[in-house]
C-alpha cells in the first residue's frame, strides 16, 4: 500500500490531510498504515506515523488464523460487536494520547487518538455500521 502510494505520488498529499486533522479510520492495513511503528515492517515500508502505536504485521498469524469475536465497547453501547480478524495486526504498544476503545485477551484492537480511529479486524464485513457512525459522529 505504501508502494502504491509513493508510486502514485499520493503519499505527501494525504500526509498533509491527515496533518491538518482530516478524520481517518484505518482498519486492520489501515491500522498498519496508520501506525506510528511497524516492528516488522520492511525497510521500504512507509506510513503516516499518525498514530502513536506499534504494530506487528500479521500479528495474529495467518490467513487460516483467521477468527471472530465479540467486542464490548462503550463508546458504541449496545450488544457486544461481532469483530473479524484476518490476519489481523498485532498491537504491541500504545502511547499515552492514545484511548484504548476495545482489547481483545487483554490487547488493544481498538484505538483512538484524535482524529484517528484505527482498529485489527474488518467491520465492513458484518451488517453493524455503530463503529462507522461512531467514527463519523466525530469526523
Amino acid at each position: 500500500m505504501s508502494k502504491l502510494l509513493r508510486t502514485f505520488d499520493l503519499f505527501g498529499p494525504i500526509s498533509e490531510m491527515i496533518e491538518d486533522g482530516m478524520p481517518v479510520f484505518g482498519t486492520c492495513a489501515g491500522m498498519i498504515l496508520l501506525a506510528d511503528d511497524v516492528s516488522d515492517g520492511r525497510p521500504d515500508q512507509q506510513s503516516f506515523a499518525a498514530i502513536d502505536i506499534s504494530v506487528k504485521r500479521n500479528g495474529y498469524g495467518r490467513q487460516i488464523d483467521s477468527f471472530e469475536a465479540d467486542l464490548a465497547i462503550t463508546e458504541i453501547g449496545g450488544d457486544p460487536l461481532r469483530a473479524i480478524f484476518i490476519r489481523a495486526p498485532l498491537v504491541e504498544s500504545v502511547g499515552a494520547d492514545v484511548t484504548v476503545l476495545a482489547a481483545w485477551e487483554g490487547v488493544p484492537v481498538l484505538c483512538r487518538q484524535e482524529n484517528i480511529l484505527v482498529c485489527s479486524f474488518h467491520p465492513e464485513l458484518t451488517e453493524d455500521d455503530r463503529l462507522h457512525r461512531y467514527f463519523l459522529d466525530f469526523a
